[in-house]
């Protein structure tokens, strides 16, 4: 076997293990060239489409800002920021049957922010971890809703994720 061949192999390994290699409470990011109320709009329509319903639209931002000055803090990092809350009633209840504390998981969320100094948008998530078959839905789930408002940006960019692993 030439050393080529052992090089693919080895790569095509990595890229099939890094997403199993994920954990709970990590971080993954994507940046989409768009304005913020276009990508916010999206990813609850997204989310409405998809037959989930968005429990709660939280105005993060507006609490770093109003606390910032308290905190001795210039400004908020971000120019915009909210998370989106959302439910699957049928994946909660997978998820609390497997283990009664994955209600820590409920809702789930994803966060949309823009930076004052940087162009695009960013939607992150928490990787839900791959410990049970619910987890690894819910993972799959918030994938699939970022990959769909992906595709209805053309010019996109992937920000990659703050934990370096792929989901």
């Amino acid at each position: 076997m030439s050393i080529a061949s052992s090089t693919r192999r080895f790569l095509t390994f990595l890229a099939l293990s890094v997403p199993l290699l994920a954990s709970a409470g990590e971080i993954f990011s994507i940046r989409i060239n768009a304005d913020f109320p276009s990508v916010r709009s999206e990813i609850i329509e997204t989310i409405e489409s998809s037959g989930l319903v968005v429990t709660a639209t939280i105005p993060f931002n507006q609490m770093l800002e109003r606390t910032a000055k308290d905190l001795g803090k210039p400004r908020s990092p971000y120019a915009q920021a909210e998370i989106v809350q959302f439910c699957s009633a049928r994946l909660a209840w997978q998820l609390i049957e497997e283990a009664p504390e994955n209600l820590a998981l409920c809702p789930l969320s994803i966060a949309v922010f823009e930076l004052h100094d940087s162009s695009g948008v960013q939607l992150s998530y928490r990787l839900p971890g791959k410990e049970t078959k619910g987890r690894i839905k819910a993972e799959v789930l918030l994938n699939s809703l970022l990959q769909r408002v992906e595709q209805a940006f053309p010019a996109k960019r992937p920000a990659g994720n703050n934990s370096g692993k792929q989901p």
